[in-house]
């Protein structure tokens, strides 16, 4: 059975509503925060809010569609603020306010009203009476870049700033945060401890070398290229009058005190001579100043960079919480990493977020064990707590988002070998089965293909496959005992293929210091690494999961832009 999950603090207590009759605070319902009643504390109630007919309410939102109605006596709006899929219909009459700028996509309202019941057989249960506009943020409809039609996905990311206003991306969004708050309660629900790992690093998790660098010499260069332009470096002329200058008052010093001048005269000509000399120096420093990065041995020196060597992006926040797993047990972190792989697949981006648990004393079936809970975990939580967005992504997207949530929830994951998998792949292909990477032999990285192929029909459930080739896998796996494998798995799920890649992380140290080498890394930005196995070195395991891969996972969603909020991929980074 699926662990349960904790419920969400209801957001039905988040609310002001005012009785009519006695304009009494109703206290169990008020806003802490706002005077605004969210729109999900009225229209998700049980009874669609048709119980709180009757009472005064302020509400805000943006405006989905408007219309006039009756020879413009009144107008209809619907109006959402972000916190549930449904719309709250609005009545204002012209009488309460000008309708006009009230009535375009994208508006923004606070209004007063009384709630109401709606004529009998309407879809509302309930409707909103305007009493008083208390903000109008307008519109101008033939500029406004969302319409009231349908824009494509890939249309939406031309106006990445604006598109949560959607219902698609506002749903996503909504569902996110569930996710989110899911991976925090799984994990401190089981102990662990949230640790923040840098994004600047000096290591390469993964030894592929796609990584962003950070430095600040190409900007010095362009301002000390500016700088020279404006302000030439002094010639040789310019230095020989200042070293003129300079023993001009050196003399003059000399003469002073061979001749026992006064102390105060003598002063103000040493004064004048450490002037020129300040000046001669400023001068011969700049006389060296060269556009261009600095150079030594014919090589970029990053000595003089803002971290004094070179330094990236993360790819990965594993290895830094490794070295808290060796000293608390159990660990996680939970932030933003970055790859510099020049990828336009609907499964690539430039910056995306991973959930990396780190625990010590364990092995890989342990790692399997966490990995498998925590997936079951996350699936059970958005049908306990998003299920309106959910049913919103089946209605939109995927038909079959729903069931499939409920199926890994509820069923347990499968578990073979990469050498079985192998050979379930062969014999598919033996028996008709069409693959693009046409060849299927053991050693090869397992494609997408494969990996849907097992889970969605083979097994039509996730299946954990473990024990991959050590040389398609990275340096820090655990070499099994048979020197051709090492003790990796990764959890493969319908729609998406591979959720999660983990490991037991090789804890001896003169097999991982073997294992950098043969992947051709240099050893020194290592050696803070090595010191884990070399001072009370400890069996440990991890994994990551990619937390948008997650999102299409649930969502249906086909493209990996479109379930983060900024999406950053080659040729954009927009805001």
């Amino acid at each position: 059975m699926a662990e349960d999950s904790t419920a969400l603090p209801t957001q039905l207590a988040a609310a002001t509503l005012i009785d009519v009759a006695s304009s009494s605070p109703v206290e169990s319902l008020k806003a802490e925060f706002s005077d605004r009643v969210p729109i999900r504390s009225i229209i998700s109630r049980p009874d669609g809010g048709a119980g709180l007919a009757g009472q005064r309410v302020r509400v805000g939102g943006w405006v989905k569609t408007g219309r006039k109605a009756d020879k413009d006596a009144f107008a209809f709006l619907e109006l959402n603020d972000g916190s549930c899929p449904g719309n709250l219909q609005v009545i204002v009459d012209a009488a309460v306010a000008d309708l006009s700028p009230l009535v375009p996509t994208g508006t923004c309202v606070a209004v007063d009203g009384v709630l109401k019941l709606p004529p009998a057989g309407t879809r509302q249960k309930v409707e909103l009476r305007v009493e008083k506009v208390i903000h109008l943020g307008q519109v101008d409809p033939a500029k406004y870049p969302l319409p009231k039609t349908r824009l494509t996905l890939e249309r939406l990311r031309e106006h990445v700033h604006l598109r949560s206003r959607t219902n698609t991306i506002a749903a996503v969004a909504r569902i996110r945060n569930a996710l989110a708050y899911a991976t925090h309660t799984f994990f401190q629900k089981h102990g662990f401890l949230y640790v923040h790992t840098p994004i600047i690093t000096t290591s390469d998790c993964e030894g592929a070398g796609e990584m962003f660098q950070v430095t600040t010499l190409i900007s010095e260069a362009d301002r000390l290229e500016k700088d020279l332009i404006n302000n030439p470096p002094p010639s040789a002329a310019d230095i020989e009058a200042a070293q003129l200058v300079v023993k001009e008052k050196g003399d003059i010093v000399a003469q002073l005190k061979s001749a026992k001048a006064e102390k105060n005269e003598i002063s103000a000509s040493v004064s004048e001579l450490k002037i020129a000399k300040e000046n001669l120096a400023r001068l011969e420093e700049r006389s060296k100043l060269k556009p261009g990065l600095p150079k030594k041995d014919g090589k970029i020196d990053y000595t003089h960079d803002f971290f004094a060597r070179q330094a990236f992006l993360t790819v990965s926040g594993q290895l830094q919480v490794e070295s808290y797993a060796c000293a608390l047990s159990s660990v996680y972190t939970f932030g933003p990493t970055f790859r510099a792989e020049n990828s336009h697949t609907s499964r690539h981006l430039a910056e995306f977020w991973m959930v990396e648990p780190e625990i010590a004393f364990a092995e890989l079936k342990d790692d399997m064990n966490c990995a498998e809970a925590y997936v079951r975990f996350l699936c059970q939580w958005l049908l306990d707590n998003c299920l309106d967005d959910m049913e919103f992504m089946a209605d939109k997207f995927d038909k079959t988002c729903i069931e499939r949530l409920r199926m890994v929830s509820s069923t347990p994951f499968e578990r073979i070998s990469y050498t079985e998998a192998v050979e379930l792949l062969e014999e598919a292909v033996k028996n008709g089965q069409k693959f693009e990477n046409k060849s299927v032999k053991w050693g090869i990285d397992l494609a997408s293909e494969h990996e849907r192929y097992l889970t969605e029909v083979k097994f039509q459930k996730p299946v954990i496959v473990y024990n991959y080739p050590k040389d398609i896998k990275a340096f820090y796996m655990k070499v099994n005992d048979d020197c051709k494998t090492v003790a990796a798995m990764d959890v493969l799920v319908p729609k998406v293929g591979e959720l999660i890649g983990g490991s037991q992380r090789e804890e001896r140290y003169e097999v991982i210091q073997q294992r950098i080498q043969e992947m051709g890394l240099p050893l020194e930005p290592y050696e803070w690494y090595l010191d884990l196995r070399r001072y009370g070195t400890v069996k440990h395991s991890g994994f990551g999961l990619g937390f948008e891969r997650m999102l299409l996972f649930a969502t249906g969603i086909d493209n990996i832009r479109d379930v983060i909020p900024f999406p950053r991929y080659p040729g954009r980074a927009d805001l």
